[in-house]
């Protein structure tokens, strides 16, 4: 059973060790999210009615799950695709991100709300560049660990350390619950997300990041983790708490 830790003292003592080459390196975690809107226009609905079969018949998407929907295929129906593309990069030029976004790989994705989860273990070498591409649901991206909530409506872009924990909870909820999603609510989100490496200079300044904070114990590890005073952390799906992993 994992022990749920204080949230207000995880900020400063939270350790990402990432792949780096071969060899794991250490950094911290930053709590920063960058956040803005940019003008993309509705999406055709041909293409929306493709994601909708697709999520129903091939993802068979449930309450806080995240899953990958077939971005080539998209692009074939989605003649705008180059233009969203274009005013995310332009938004991350105004952050000081120079042309990162050119060099970094997309995927889109699809959810129906999204339990709360960090990335670390998978993606520490990364930080996450989301563009939500859904009309407003009553939807939030919500990070516990800051307190911040973000109204997903289409043209939503945000920026933030896939160490840190984060969910898409109902507006009215504190946290999520599989029941704010049943099977009749059309609260689907589908958004571009692109994996922006964080030992990039530009990407590790707008976020904070400090490197090799612990590379002694860096040298001792084989696979990704999140640790917290030393000891590796999960989060509680529910409130987004870290609990200690056992």
């Amino acid at each position: 059973m994992n022990s749920v830790l204080p949230q207000q003292h995880a900020q400063a003592r939270l350790t990402s060790y990432f792949w780096s080459g071969d060899a794991i390196r250490s950094r911290s975690v930053s709590d920063l999210v960058l956040s803005g809107t940019v003008d993309i226009s509705a999406l055709p609905a041909r293409l929306v009615a493709d994601w909708a079969r697709d999520i129903v018949l091939r993802l068979e998407l449930k309450s806080g799950d995240v899953e990958a929907l077939p971005l080539a295929r998209a692009r074939m129906r989605w003649p705008e695709y180059k233009h969203c593309v274009r005013e995310v990069s332009e938004w991350t030029h105004s952050l000081g991100l120079q042309d990162v976004l050119a060099s970094s790989e997309v995927a889109l994705m699809a959810c129906r709300g999204a339990k709360y989860h960090h990335d670390g273990t998978q993606y520490g070498s990364a930080a996450f560049c989301n563009l939500f591409l859904s009309e407003d649901c009553g939807l939030d991206l919500h990070f516990p660990s800051s307190g911040q909530r973000i109204p997903l409506t289409r043209g939503t872009a945000v920026i933030f350390d896939t160490g840190q924990p984060h969910a898409v909870i109902d507006r009215h909820s504190a946290g999520f619950d599989a029941a704010d999603f049943p099977a009749e609510r059309d609260c689907t989100q589908v958004f571009l997300t692109w994996e922006l490496p964080i030992e990039n200079a530009h990407v590790a300044q707008a976020l904070g990041i400090d490197f090799d904070i612990n590379p002694s114990t860096a040298l001792q590890l084989d696979k990704e983790q999140v640790s917290l005073n030393g000891a590796r952390v999960n989060v509680s799906a529910d409130s987004g708490r870290w609990c200690e992993v056992e």
